[in-house]
């Protein structure tokens, strides 16, 4: 009796874990399908989020476009009045050699070398212009390079600005820089910075065309500086636009979070300079706001 007793429990057990490897293989085989459906998840994530990146930097490019266009139409400008001025005073000069006043020619000679000279610079400009719009559309994030914060600063402020202007010409903005000149050049990406800055400077110019709409008597002002405190390089960025209320303060740097309308903003400027700037350089980015009173942005970057 006992040993059926005990034949009979045995046999149980090996029933119970029949079952219960059953169920583990069952379960196993869901967790590997899990696990496979998350990787893929995943990837597509990554996928999306690589092209939500590449998308923000083309839609930027795509604001820059309009201030480029104006920032390099100046030095072509020049580039050819100099070029059609020079080809006068050869002319003049060739005249000046056929009456044999051998002084004169060489008076106008020495204008046309330094119409040259003032060619060759504004050639130089126009190709730092296009070399930069090259860098910022490229997908990499580039080499660090020793860098002139003050300058980077004023070029985007001059491209955000006419860019605004190509598209509402009726706006107008006072600018105002103060730019440290004692500042040292910094190892940065600097098309990524660059980036920081235009998206930046964007919105304060955004903030202070919504708020000259509906204020009278009002002057827009943009003001973007610079100084040297404790190590780092700050880069402030202030406007006497609307301001920032509150209660939104601390989820404008969140990814897709926008106080523009539908089709005006993807949300993504604002939390990618934040990962330039913290992740990608070490620095930091704080906010001072006031609302309906305007805003300031400081860029922290270390030395």
């Amino acid at each position: 009796m006992t040993f059926l007793i005990i034949a009979f429990l045995l046999l149980r057990n090996i029933r119970n874990k029949r079952k219960a490897n059953v169920v583990l293989a069952a379960q196993k085989e869901e967790i590997e399908a899990q696990r496979d459906h998350l990787a893929s998840a995943l990837e597509s994530l990554k996928t999306a989020q690589t092209q939500l990146v590449q998308a923000e930097k083309m839609a930027s490019l795509g604001e820059l476009t309009a201030g480029i266009a104006h920032e390099i139409q100046n030095p072509l400008n020049f580039v050819n009045n100099f070029s059609e001025l020079s080809a006068e005073l050869i002319d003049e000069m060739g005249e000046e050699l056929d009456k044999g006043d051998v002084a004169e020619a060489q008076a106008i000679s020495a204008d046309i070398k330094q119409n040259l000279e003032k060619i060759r610079f504004h050639g130089k400009r126009a190709d730092s212009i296009v070399k930069g719009m090259l860098e910022h559309s490229r997908s990499n994030t580039g080499e660090p390079q020793l860098t002139n914060i003050n300058l980077l600063a004023d070029e985007f402020l001059k491209l955000s600005y006419h860019g605004l202007r190509a598209k509402d010409k009726s706006f107008n903005a006072e600018l105002v820089t103060n730019f440290d000149p004692s500042l040292p050049k910094i190892s940065v990406v600097q098309q990524d910075i660059g980036r920081v800055l235009l998206n930046v400077i964007n919105n304060a110019f955004y903030a202070v065309q919504q708020k000259a709409r509906t204020t009278a008597s009002y002057r827009p002002m943009v003001e973007i500086g610079t100084a040297r405190q404790n190590g780092s390089i700050l880069i402030s960025v202030k406007d006497n636009g609307t301001g920032i209320p509150q209660n939104i303060r601390e989820k404008i740097m969140q990814p897709f979070f926008t106080t523009k309308p539908a089709g005006l903003g993807t949300g993504l400027g604002l939390s990618l300079s934040y990962d330039i700037v913290v992740k990608g350089h070490g620095g930091k980015i704080d906010i001072e706001s006031n609302e309906g009173e305007g805003s300031t942005f400081i860029i922290q970057l270390p030395v």
